[in-house]
Parts: structure tokens; sequence; C-alpha cells
């Protein structure tokens, strides 16, 4: 047609822009959304393991993954079927982690192709229909877990597993919008790519011919699947009366008009600490869980101990009424800083009292309702920032000694007790990724709190209106 050549120009120019927009600003909040939609999972897997409505998967921590890849969804045979969603949801837990914490989120890294293993694990548990009516697999036995795990549950659990599963809901519907962005996008890229590389070397008469263009795109484009229906989409635009669906193809890629810089104040930059006050809060019911599990672990160490002398030695405290000795374990853990040993004598009594406390801190952080949340708002950004600072650095000291102390329980128990120590290492995870976004989000404020400042030295506005050349070139 005599404006092919204009329409590839504006089209390459247009999708340039659009690749440059998903990567700038909508592919970190996809990873964001699956950094919510994986803590969500964690909590109600955890949960789930220590009721022992699921069996521990041995193997999990020394699971290496190179690539994405999606869990077993046939159907259960009788026998096995604890232990196989077991294992299914063990691998689900791992291929998250490695999505949120290892998967670079780019357009060349979101395919067509590499694409379908994300929907898979989207799909896995449909989790916007876990109901009777839905009788999938693995959606039937994580409904029979989930409502086994509600059944006697005391309040904080059951808190856990109704937000876990209403948030694993919502943020698949959004997850799913962005995948939806990148997939449009994909596809008319791949469109872009058919016309330039594949029928510039076709005859017009040609292009309608698919066996033709199939055998063309197989010597050009070897190893790629051929999409049929996307060579007839070509075909139907570049009919005498596709001019419409050209520029309809034009107006979707368009990437949103860049708004000035003087917009940004529009940032709610409270709204970004409290979120990332939120996050830090949502430890609070992994941190618990993990208490459960440490004062087990103690009890474990204590009673490998009770040599006649030590009972003794106990017996004429208490009638003597004098407090117990401190439990003071010797710790050793790696610098995150200097990359060195560093050990430590920790006393694990204070060390709990510590951790009930801040869990109640935690608790009230994690809230979007109520007083605590009300507070929050009416405190400045100054005390929200040294807050968000203080929790996090408190979070990290915590974690650091949870590692520690789950690998000094493990080599103290000895051979003959090591599987009777309750191992932490997904409660770490879930906590890693929390410290994580509260992080982000502290960065985030900071720079764009900077922005704002450079923005007032060069004497823009805060909330002036868009000068009138970019309202000009809005309209399309």
């Amino acid at each position: 047609m005599a404006d092919n050549g204009d329409y590839l120009k504006t089209l390459t120019e247009v999708l340039a822009a659009r690749a440059e927009w998903l990567e700038k600003s909508e592919l970190g909040k996809l990873k964001e959304e699956f950094r919510t939609f994986h803590t969500a999972f964690a909590s109600l897997y955890n949960l789930c393991l220590k009721r022992g409505l699921l069996n521990v998967d041995p193997y999990k921590n020394e699971v290496k993954i190179g690539e994405l890849a999606v869990p077993e969804t046939e159907p259960f045979t009788d026998g096995d079927y604890k232990d196989k969603f077991s294992l299914r949801l063990s691998n689900y837990d791992n291929q998250l982690d490695f999505l949120v914490n290892f998967y670079p989120f780019s357009v060349d890294s979101l395919t067509v192709a590499k694409m379908k293993p994300i929907l898979g694990l989207i799909k896995f548990i449909d989790w916007t229909r876990l109901n009777a009516a839905n009788e999938a697999p693995n959606n039937h036995a994580m409904l029979e877990t989930v409502n086994l795990a509600k059944k006697g549950a005391d309040p904080m659990s059951a808190n856990i597993i109704s937000e876990s599963v209403s948030r694993l809901s919502k943020t698949t519907g959004t997850i799913l919008s962005y995948l939806k962005l990148v997939s449009d996008y994909n596809r008319e890229a791949y469109k872009l790519d058919l016309r330039t590389r594949v029928l510039s070397g076709l005859s017009p008469e040609e292009h309608s011919v698919i066996p033709t263009v199939k055998k063309k795109f197989a010597a050009v484009m070897p190893g790629q699947p051929f999409y049929p229906d996307l060579m007839q989409e070509i075909i139907k635009e570049d009919s005498a009366g596709g001019k419409a669906l050209r520029d309809n193809v034009i107006k979707q890629m368009t990437p949103p008009v860049a708004k000035e810089k003087a917009l940004a104040p529009q940032v709610d930059f409270k709204g970004i600490l409290i979120i990332g006050l939120n996050a830090i809060g949502s430890v609070y019911s992994t941190m618990a869980e993990v208490a459960g599990k440490l004062d087990e672990n103690a009890a474990l160490l204590e009673n490998q101990k009770q040599g006649f002398w030590d009972k003794l030695k106990r017996l004429i405290q208490q009638i003597l009424n004098k407090e117990p000795d401190p439990t003071v374990f010797d710790l050793e853990y790696i610098d995150p800083v200097k990359g060195m040993p560093v050990k430590q004598k920790v006393d694990f009594n204070h060390f709990r009292s510590e951790m009930d406390r801040k869990s109640k801190t935690l608790t009230a952080l994690a809230s979007r309702s109520g007083a605590a949340f009300t507070k929050m708002q009416s405190m400045t950004d100054e005390q929200l920032m040294g807050m968000l600072e203080k929790n996090i650095r408190d979070v990290q000291t915590i974690h650091k000694i949870l590692a520690a102390l789950d690998d000094f329980f493990k080599i103290e128990a000895g051979r003959e007790n090591r599987s009777k120590v309750k191992g932490i290492k997904v409660e770490l995870g879930v906590m890693k990724n929390a410290i994580v976004k509260a992080n982000q989000l502290r960065h985030e404020y900071s720079a764009q709190k900077e922005e704002e400042e450079q923005m007032k030295k060069l004497g823009i506005v805060p909330g002036a209106a868009p000068s009138a050349a970019v309202v000009a070139g809005s309209g399309s």
C-alpha cells in the first residue's frame, strides 16, 4: 500500500516508546504484585505446614531452579494424595520465590513463549474461584486444605487464612491485567517483525499466501513459532479497508502521554511510607509462627541436658526462690556488610520477650484501618520515615539472629534428635521478602522527595498545570 512505509515507521517508533514505558513504569509494578502474591501464599502455606495439614518437604531448600516450570496439575491417586499435594505446593513456593527474587522482569524476558510458565503459575491454583464448583485437582485439594485449616483455628490464624486467600484472589486479577499489557505489546512487536523481516522480501500478492509466508518465515526466523492468526491480522490491516485497523493499532500501542515533572507532587508521599510500614508489619504473623517453633527447639535442647546435677541445681533455685540461670546460646553468623563470621551470645529468654513485644508493634503497623492506621495518617512524613527505618532495622536484626538460631538448634540437637528440630527456612524467606519490599518503598520515597527538591530548585511550581505544548500534544 502507498502509506505502508509511513505506517511501519510510525509503528516502529510507537512500539519502541511503549517498550520503554513498560520497562520504566509497569513491569516494576508487576514484580511488586508478584511479591505480594508470593508473600500471601507463603503465609498460608506455612500455616498449613504448622497445623500438619501438609507434609514438610525435606529437600525443599536443596532445590536449585534454573528456569520457571509449572508444578504438576494432574489428578491425584487415592493412596498418595497428601504427599503429592504437599510436594506440589513446596515446588510452587520455590517457583514463586525464584520468580520474585531472581527472574528478570523486562520486555525481552516476557516474550510469548516465556510468559507461558508465568501464566501457568498464576493458574496453577485458581484463587479467584476457590470453591466447590471448581473441580480442578489442585483447586479441590487447596480448598479442602483451607477448610481444614479454618476448623478450630485461633483468631490470628483465621485472619491469616482469610486475608491470604483474599489477597491471592485480588492480586491474581491485577497480575493478569499487567501481563495482558505485555502480551498485547508482544503481539504487535511480533507482527512488526513479520512485516520488516519476512514480508519485505515477498511481493504484495504473496503476502496473503500463508504457505509462502511460512516458508520464508522458517528461513528468516528459524526456531521461532509461526502464528497464523497474527499473519491473518496483518492481511486484514493491509487490505483496502484496513486503515481503521492500522490506526487502532497505533492508538492502542501509544503509551500514556508523559506528564510534565510539575505533576510529580501529586505523588502520595505519606501513602508510600504507610504502605512500607504495612509491608514490614506483615511479618507479625510469621514471627508468631517462628516463636512457637523456637520454644519447641529450646525445650528439646533443655531436655537433652537434664542430667542429675542440672535437676538438683534447678530444685535448689526453686526452694530459694531464685531466678533460674539465663539460657545463653553462642551463635555465629556471617556479617552481611563485612562478609566475615561474627560470634554473638544471645540470652534466649530475653530475645523471645523482645520478639513478642516487636510482634505486637508490627501487628499495629500491618493494620489498614482502625486507630493505629488513623494515627499513622496523622503523623508527618519525617515521623513515618523514622518509624519505617527503625522497624526495618529491628526486623533485620531479628531475622539475622533467627537464621543463626536455626543453624544452632540443628547442630546442637545432634544426629539422633535433628529430625525433631523445627526448621524455619520458609518463614525466614517470608520475612526477607517483607524487608526487601519495605526497603524498596523507603528508597522510592527518598527518590521521589529528591526529585521534588530538584524541581523546586529549577523553579517549577508544585501542582502547576501542564504547559500548552504538552496539552496540545496529548490529543490523539
